[in-house]
């Protein structure tokens, strides 16, 4: 058993529920690994909680998790050559992976909302960031937030891919999104009590295929 599987089994085993989106999980992973193995970037949206959750993620991606991901050799000399600062720095920076949580621009959102319209932030956030090969995660607890299912409709025109994670049939977001993962639960509180173990393993299993020998 690989480490990846060893984790979605332990996953599944805390957790048993979540073992009916097991399919859109391991699908999710793929899509995400792909994106980075590409030199892609994770864009991130979501509303109330899921948007704290979209903070967390990019968190867990864009510097160490469980592992430390010091920097490559080359990278570290070519910080140690700045002098002191710089040696400071090759020390105790870490590699991440690309992760952009597009709840985080209150300028640019409270600027759209007034001149054009509050629903389209996040669509006018994946257009500007965004492009083919890179992947949308987009939040919703019911699939009915129609910014995030706005945002979903923009990243695929772009040739993004793009990924729900939701909750109670996944709603019209599910239908605009190339997978899916719908998570158990008979309300928002309880679905988004599903989505934190979710994308923990998502997040684990990302650090150990790209980071393997990082302890």
């Amino acid at each position: 058993m690989s480490a990846t599987e060893a984790m979605l089994a332990r996953l599944l085993e805390r957790y048993p529920p979540i073992g009916s989106c097991r399919a859109g999980i391991e699908a999710a992973r793929e899509a995400m690994e792909r994106c980075f193995e590409g030199g892609g970037k994770l864009l991130l949206c979501g509303n109330g909680g899921s948007a704290a959750d979209c903070e967390h993620i990019a968190g867990e991606l864009l510097k160490g998790f469980e592992r430390k991901r010091p920097l490559a050799e080359e990278a570290h000399r070519a910080l140690s050559r700045q002098g002191d600062d710089g040696a400071e720095l090759g020390a105790k920076l870490q590699r991440g992976l690309p992760a952009i949580p597009l709840v985080g621009f209150p300028s640019l959102a409270s600027a759209f909302a007034n001149d054009v319209d509050g629903t389209l932030v996040f669509a006018q956030l994946v257009n500007a960031l965004g492009n083919r090969g890179d992947v949308l995660l987009a939040m919703s607890t019911t699939g009915r937030g129609r910014n995030v299912a706005m945002a979903a409709i923009a990243a695929r025109a772009l040739g993004m891919v793009t990924i729900a994670l939701t909750g109670r049939g996944g709603g019209k977001l599910a239908r605009l999104c190339d997978m899916s993962i719908d998570a158990p639960g008979e309300n928002t509180a309880e679905v988004q009590e599903m989505h934190v173990p979710i994308y923990h393993y998502l997040c684990r299993a990302i650090e150990e295929r790209f980071f393997p020998d990082e302890r």
